[in-house]
């Protein structure tokens, strides 16, 4: 499994008790969604992934939850296996989340967290990934740079906007 990105974002106020649903909530919120290039690079990859078999399901025994501590399973404020925009949650506590996809390109995990600091917090964005044949490499070399330069930071921006919007600073 190997770290593919990372990122952070400052979130101004907020005030105390902010978990990370609140900013993942944020970041799909309804009248900011993603912009037309991040729409038109998610367009063009689902529709190659129909033309391929990319996104066909796979089974349960192929996700992780099965690996997951009880201890951890039992602390998760939503269940196992609950759907969270592409991924399947594996956990959510209040500061972290990780949640895990698995298709014909990836098994991939995101991780999201939410630290308190002064003045407001930061949301940290981790990606893993898994290969799954010998395409995975090359498949992630190609959607490389409009991940790194398009994608997340748009995404990241987003939240940032969203956060102000929803938590003004008094």
């Amino acid at each position: 499994m190997l770290l593919r990105d990372v990122s952070a974002v400052d979130l101004p106020g907020g005030g105390s008790g902010r978990k990370v649903a609140d900013a993942k909530r944020l970041l799909f919120a309804g009248e900011r969604r993603p912009g037309l290039v991040s729409r038109a690079l998610f367009g063009f990859r689902f529709w190659v992934g129909r033309v391929y078999g990319w996104d066909r399901p796979v089974s349960q025994a192929a996700y992780s939850d099965a690996r997951l501590p009880d201890p951890l399973r039992r602390r998760s404020l939503v269940p196992t296996g609950t759907r969270d925009g592409l991924f399947r949650l594996l956990y959510e506590l209040p500061r972290e989340s990780l949640g895990e996809v698995r298709n014909a390109t990836v098994h991939g995990f995101v991780c999201s967290a939410l630290v308190p600091r002064a003045g407001g917090y930061r949301f940290y964005f981790a990606v893993y990934v898994a290969p799954v044949s010998r395409w995975t490499p090359l498949y992630m070399a190609t959607i490389e740079p409009f991940r790194r330069f398009v994608i997340y930071p748009a995404m990241l921006a987003r939240l940032r906007a969203a956060w102000q919007s929803a938590y003004p600073r008094t």
